[in-house]
Order: C-alpha cells, then sequence, then structure tokens
C-alpha cells in the first residue's frame, strides 16, 4: 500500500528536478533537463503497469468470487442437491467442489452445473456419495 503513496511521491519530485534543471547548460550533447524527462517518462510508465498488474489480479479475485457465488446458485436450484451441504471454491477459474453428494449421478450433475457457468476453465470434483 505504501508503494503507490512514494511513487506519487517520486513522480513529484522527478518533476521538481526536472524544472530545475531544465535550464541548465548542454552536458555531453543531451540537456540535463531531457535526460531527466526521460527517466521521469520512464517512471511513470513502470508505475502505469504495476497499477494495471495489480487492477488485473483484483478483477481475477472478483470473477473467483462471481464464479463461487454463481456455481452455489446452480446447486442451490437443482432439486438433487439443494438439500445437499457442497462446499464451493474457485481459484483462477478452477472450481472445486467437496463433500456429500446423494448419488454418483448427483455428484456428476454438479460437475455438469459447475461448468456449465460462465467463466470456469475446469472443475475438480471430490465429492463423495454417501448412501442413504
Amino acid at each position: 500500500m505504501n508503494s503507490i503513496p512514494r511513487k506519487g511521491l517520486l513522480a513529484i519530485s522527478s518533476l521538481t528536478v526536472l524544472l530545475a534543471l531544465g535550464a541548465c547548460d548542454r552536458f555531453g550533447g543531451t540537456a540535463v533537463g531531457d535526460r531527466t524527462a526521460s527517466r521521469t517518462e520512464q517512471s511513470a510508465r513502470t508505475a502505469a503497469d504495476e497499477t494495471r498488474s495489480m487492477g488485473a489480479a483484483g478483477v481475477q479475485k472478483v470473477d473467483d468470487a462471481t464464479i463461487t457465488s454463481k456455481v452455489n446458485a446452480a446447486l442451490a436450484a437443482d432439486k438433487d442437491l439443494s438439500a445437499v451441504k457442497i462446499d464451493v471454491d474457485t481459484k483462477d477459474g478452477v472450481v472445486t467442489l467437496t463433500g456429500p453428494a446423494p448419488t454418483p449421478e448427483a455428484a456428476s450433475k454438479a460437475t455438469k452445473l459447475a461448468k456449465d457457468v460462465k467463466g470456469v476453465t475446469s472443475v475438480n470434483n471430490k465429492l463423495t456419495v454417501k448412501a442413504g
């Protein structure tokens, strides 16, 4: 969390240095301000890339939570599975089903219901059939 304010401080500091050195003479054929501006632009690009990657990670977590909710809703709506407590976990679009199933057919149906949810890449069915 502290890295974002530091990056902002870095950008402000870099801009201050850029303005201060902008009027300086040229050094080695390149104005000092030009080199500073180039570094500032690179820092800004790096910060933007890191922000995008953090945002993508957040979107993935929201998608996993949405997938879990939709799979739970599909299982609850099914007459054979609604009375059974099936745990649903989702990680990167992979759904894992754990808990009891009343019949082998119900366990297979739970897999199909989970696979039919948008965003699911695969299903690990770890349901155990409980007779009774």
